[in-house]
């Protein structure tokens, strides 16, 4: 008798303790199902030229209402001005100097190993993670459909999208034609499909189907658009958006080179030596790529919108570098100037208490780990190069005085060299090589495009002076 008591004591208590394990996990679950989701949105070569950024011509309504609802950091800046290194360092949370990511070859597992990426931080903390169209780096348009230098470890599910683009290569107009690979060609075609038949258009949809199957759990979603990235092909419809007599080239000063150091200009010959006219079809073609673009990211926040899941996902909205369009004869990226390491960003966080405006301090993107960690409670890997934007979310305009940093590669294999940027609110200071082949200062609250180099204004020899340590303490971080 006193055994069978014994058992029944036995088998009471397994049964709580078994309760209490249940509740304990229910409780874990649902805790975990209260953290913020993310949708991470990255967009391939997109510059700052969209309505909610000031341009006067470029239609996007969505990005412009995702403004409005959020926070546009007016000056956000790249760490390094190519897809892959930019990736790398925002996913990775380091510097360029830290992954030793320079080019778009090396994966940063062969660098750095044993790195927590972004999304893998919130796989390991039980989040749903699965990525459309590219978030790491591979070549456009060669490597879309594939998996290219993607990270396996970041991710429960991947999808590779590839549409009629692909199909429609052999049609275009190309202005580099002597150029080998449409990766750095400036070339576009006007065609005749449907939204939903391009790459872009299956990455919205692909990503609207992992929202639809992941609604009940907490989840990281990385939507990775390829346009406005050549080559520019999209419908018919977005150019006849922008009239071709409508479009202008950037005004540059007829000395505009003159106090430019050779090594800041990788296009030696100002716009490849192509007319103004065949210049202004390829902003045209640049301007209708963003606006379809847009077009998708809009089906995407709509299904946000459908799916009761907005008031419970932080959004962000990241271009990887900016893109120049004739500034100083300059085009695409892989520049230190303005129009290349600056960046479109915009978050939208549900519990910050800055959303509706508009942010003028400056920011890098290394800084988006740290504030992704920071609202969804999770800890961080210690050395990020970043620092949470929490502050800036709940006020826009709230003192803030760290410097952006931005760096290239120039040189052959031979005489590799690199090139160094700092910005500040109102200055902008580069060296090449450690000033060995060029140093430039530029004066942003009295020159914002940057046509006069200061450097060897005896009157701003301080500011140079001040300007050259913030360049070494970046270089401590390394």
């Amino acid at each position: 008798m006193d055994k069978c008591k014994s058992r029944r004591r036995f088998l009471k208590a397994a049964a709580i303790a078994g309760l209490g394990a249940a509740m304990s996990n229910w409780a874990g679950a649902a805790e975990r199902s209260g953290r913020p989701n993310v949708l991470f949105v990255a967009v391939d070569d997109l510059n700052n030229a969209m309505g909610c950024f000031g341009h006067p011509l470029t239609k996007s309504p969505n990005a412009d209402r995702l403004a409005k609802t959020g926070v546009a950091f007016e000056k956000a800046y790249c760490q390094f001005p190519l897809c892959s290194p930019s990736r790398t360092s925002l996913f990775c949370g380091l510097r360029p100097d830290q992954t030793k990511i320079y080019e778009l070859r090396t994966h940063f597992r062969s660098t750095i190993p044993d790195v927590v990426t972004l999304p893998q931080l919130f796989r390991r903390a039980g989040y749903f993670a699965g990525r459309v169209g590219k978030i790491y780096h591979y070549g456009v348009p060669g490597d879309i459909g594939t998996s290219g230098l993607d990270d396996p470890a970041s991710w429960d599910t991947v999808v590779n999208p590839r549409g009629r683009d692909k199909d429609e290569e052999d049609r275009l107009t190309n202005l580099h034609a002597n150029v080998k690979g449409l990766g750095s060609s400036m070339a576009w075609y006007e065609s005749e499909g449907g939204d939903a038949e391009y790459t872009d258009g299956k990455v919205a949809s692909e990503t609207i189907r992992l929202l639809e199957n992941h609604r009940n759990e907490p989840f990281f979603v990385g939507c990775g658009f390829y346009r406005p990235h050549v080559p520019w092909i999209v419908p018919k419809k977005y150019f006849d958006m922008y009239p071709l007599e409508s479009i202008r080239l950037p005004e540059n000063p007829a000395n505009d080179r003159a106090d430019i150091p050779p090594a800041a200009l990788w296009v030696k010959q100002p716009n490849f030596g192509f007319s103004d006219l065949d210049c202004r079809k390829a902003i045209r073609a640049y301007l209708a790529s963003i606006t379809y673009m847009d077009a998708q990211l809009g089906r995407v926040l709509d299904a946000l919108e459908r799916l009761g899941l907005s008031e419970n996902t932080i959004v962000v909205f990241w271009g990887d570098n900016g893109y120049l369009l004739g500034e100083h004869g300059l085009w695409m990226k892989r520049s230190l100037f303005e129009e290349s390491a600056r960046v479109p960003l915009i978050m939208r966080v549900p519990q910050a208490k800055g959303r509706g405006h508009a942010c003028p301090r400056i920011v890098e993107t290394v800084d988006l780990y740290p504030t992704l960690a920071d609202f969804c409670g999770l800890q961080p890997p210690h050395r990020l190069a970043g620092v949470s934007l929490r502050p800036l979310l709940d006020d826009p305009q709230a003192e803030w005085n760290r410097p952006a940093y931005t760096q290239v590669q120039r040189g052959n294999n031979q005489a590799m060299f690199m090139g160094y940027s700092v910005r500040t609110e109102q200055w902008r200071y580069t060296e090449y090589d450690g000033g060995n082949k060029g140093v430039e200062l530029y004066d942003h609250r009295n020159d914002p495009r940057e046509f006069t180099n200061l450097v060897k204004d005896p009157r701003h020899s301080q500011v140079v002076t001040q300007m050259k340590r913030l360049l070494e303490a970046a270089h401590g971080q390394a």
